[in-house]
């Protein structure tokens, strides 16, 4: 990142922030900002949420582990994490029109942590999102073992989870991330 797009993305962030307290009551934009400034690698990252569309935002602090936490907040799912299966596992089992990535993959390459069904459950107390696309979340060993993954969306102001085979891919079914800061 050049100090101009490192400056650009700080702003966005930091409007964002600012118009959207409803998210993040009683913390300080400064001292998130210096400690992004102290951490590149997770400026990266907000910058790779922020260019696949996941609008990153900070949803609260961490005492025990002293981390800010970013969550994405794009009304749908975040268009370029979208028509992705699973996990690289379910990738390499498809033998016709696999797509290029998986969602665990590219949380990995991002440096970002997939949504457990608690976290996107927390998520949608704070904002209702996916009302008209879903999103992956990190799914129990237990049914990925079996060759499922879980994905969830918001519809009747309810939260809904489903599941499908884990090599499946939709193009209105991506992932949101979080990152600790």
């Amino acid at each position: 990142m050049t100090n101009n797009d490192k400056e650009q993305l700080l702003r966005t962030l930091e409007e964002r922030f600012k118009a959207n307290m409803h998210r993040h009551e009683n913390l300080d934009w400064e001292e998130i900002a210096a400690k992004l400034q102290a951490l590149p690698e997770k400026l990266k990252s907000l910058e790779q949420m922020e260019a696949t569309g996941g609008e990153p935002d900070v949803i609260g602090y961490d005492e025990t582990t002293e981390e800010f936490i970013f969550c994405d907040f794009s009304k749908e799912s975040p268009k370029g994490r979208r028509s992705v299966c699973y996990d690289r596992e379910a990738l390499e089992s498809r033998k016709k029109y696999p797509p290029k990535t998986s969602v665990m993959d590219m949380a990995e390459e991002m440096g970002i942590e997939l949504l457990t069904e608690e976290q996107y459950r927390q998520l949608q107390e704070l904002e209702a999102v996916d009302q008209k696309t879903s999103s992956w979340v990190k799914t129990p060993a237990s049914i990925r073992e079996r060759g499922g993954a879980i994905f969830c969306d918001y519809r009747y102001g309810q939260v809904f989870v489903y599941h499908n085979g884990a090599d499946s891919y939709y193009g209105s079914r991506g992932f949101r991330g979080l990152l600790r800061v």
